[in-house]
């Protein structure tokens, strides 16, 4: 008797010992993060935001002549531009910064310059 009850006593503790490790990285995970970094892209580019410093990089990957345009959203019956970036043409991707706060929500829409269809970002918040 005192053998098995001394044998349930390590089973219990490997198994306690089990789901310690295992609910940390749970629990961490569970934790809801907006302010992250974001990458949004087609076919002809991308746009980035960056949360450290609140930047937007928009890059034309593709050298067809029409380049890509990057926008920063707010939610309105019509969506208000607040950031505007355009680039194609020139060596190198263009930025810009807006200060994203927790008061209001925002996307990025891509769009190529030569037509189509624009890519959106979910909305996020700082």
């Amino acid at each position: 008797m005192r053998l098995t009850l001394a044998r349930l006593a390590v089973a219990g503790s490997a198994v306690a010992a089990v789901f310690a490790g295992t609910s940390a990285p749970a629990m961490a995970g569970d934790v809801h993060v907006l302010d992250t970094n974001k990458t949004i892209s087609n076919d002809r580019g991308y746009m980035t935001y960056i949360d450290d410093g609140d930047m937007f990089v928009v890059c034309d990957t593709k050298a067809d002549g029409h380049g890509v345009t990057g926008i920063v959203q707010t939610p309105k019956a019509i969506p208000l531009d607040k950031l505007v970036i355009t680039d194609g043409g020139d060596a190198g991707c263009d930025k810009g910064g807006i200060d994203i706060t927790n008061s209001s929500d925002y996307r990025m829409k891509l769009t190529w310059n030569g037509g189509g269809l624009s890519v959106y970002s979910e909305w996020f918040n700082e």
